[in-house]
């Protein structure tokens, strides 16, 4: 898929609720958007199903879980991406969303839902850890 292409299936994703545990259609929580993401790109990701409060267990799961991945640096990303985030947490990754080109990125909140965002923008380039693709 080209960068600044995306897909309908993608683009139909966004402003649908974050729900803890959410794996869709309706609802999302971020592991479970990041594995819908992935499956319109046509790859499977394992499903991880931790409570979205517990930042350190999310944070030992990710911390194993990027070990079977290839870490990238800014701006070389490849489309898709994990990207993993350090949010009000300077201790553990605790959200993680999708790189989906162009600079872009999605992920899920409770108070916004699904939404597209820049890594570049004040607000998440600090707060981004890493992005990791399938090795």
């Amino acid at each position: 898929m080209p960068e600044n292409n995306l897909s309908v299936e993608i683009l139909n994703l966004i402003g649908k609720p974050f729900v803890d545990g959410g794996r869709g259609p309706d609802a999302y929580d971020c592991w479970g958007l990041c594995v819908e993401v992935y499956r319109c790109f046509g790859i499977e990701l394992p499903d991880y199903k931790i409570c979205c409060h517990d930042s350190e267990a999310f944070d030992k799961l990710y911390a194993r879980d990027i070990q079977t991945r290839r870490r990238h640096d800014w701006p070389d990303v490849p489309t898709p991406a994990v990207l993993t985030i350090r949010f009000n947490s300077p201790k553990f990754v605790n959200h993680v969303g999708v790189y989906i080109g162009g600079g872009r990125f999605l992920h899920t909140r409770e108070k916004t839902g699904v939404v597209i965002e820049r890594v570049d923008s004040m607000y998440w380039k600090h707060r981004i850890e890493g992005f990791y693709s399938q090795k």
